[in-house]
């Protein structure tokens, strides 16, 4: 078996768990998510090839983490993830990427991101869940982030949080490649 057919039926077992903890059928899961019925059986058959922004909206729908979807079971006490060893969840058509690191565990989990931005490339996300909370720290050059519709110039050494239930984009600028290492903040699980 490739990585990548491991990796899918990785994803199409942690959906279909999730999916079922939550008492949802295709048919609603699919509703509440945007995600068509056809692409649910078909993901949780480990076949096709979602996108970014899907495992985002099911994520949030299940109430789970992006990583929760994406990853086996943890192997030790410690995890170390170089960033080599992560495939980007997003690629824009500059260059700039998104890599999804890990995901921390226990009742309020936060996911670890690290991004490059390309100067003018974007990723426009989504609205999350309620309670969801992000920050963005740069670490080298420039972004815009842009927040329900107000920009924030962001340079290296500064960091935003905000929170992550209303439309946000995230910008390159400048004229370098901008690096930076965002959290995703999670509200605690039921009980």
């Amino acid at each position: 078996m490739t990585e990548t057919e491991a990796a899918l039926r990785t994803l199409a077992h942690n959906v279909r768990s999730a999916r079922t903890r939550a008492g949802l059928s295709l048919d609603e899961l699919g509703r509440r998510a945007g995600v068509s019925k056809g692409a649910l059986v078909g993901l949780e058959k480990a076949q096709g090839n979602p996108n970014f922004a899907t495992l985002v909206r099911l994520a949030d729908t299940l109430g789970v983490s992006v990583s929760a979807l994406l990853e086996g079971r943890p192997e030790g006490r410690v995890r170390v993830v170089g960033a080599d060893a992560v495939t980007p969840l997003w690629r824009g058509p500059r260059g700039s990427e998104a890599r999804l690191m890990l995901t921390t565990s226990g009742p309020a989990p936060t996911e670890v991101w690290r991004w490059t931005l390309e100067p003018g490339e974007e990723y426009p996300s989504h609205p999350h869940q309620a309670g969801v909370t992000e920050t963005v720290s740069v670490t080298a050059g420039q972004m815009v982030l842009v927040v329900d519709g107000t920009e924030y110039p962001l340079q290296a050494g500064q960091t935003a949080a905000f929170d992550g239930d209303t439309s946000h984009t995230y910008r390159g600028a400048g004229t370098g490649t901008c690096h930076l290492v965002m959290t995703v903040h999670l509200p605690p699980g039921p009980a």
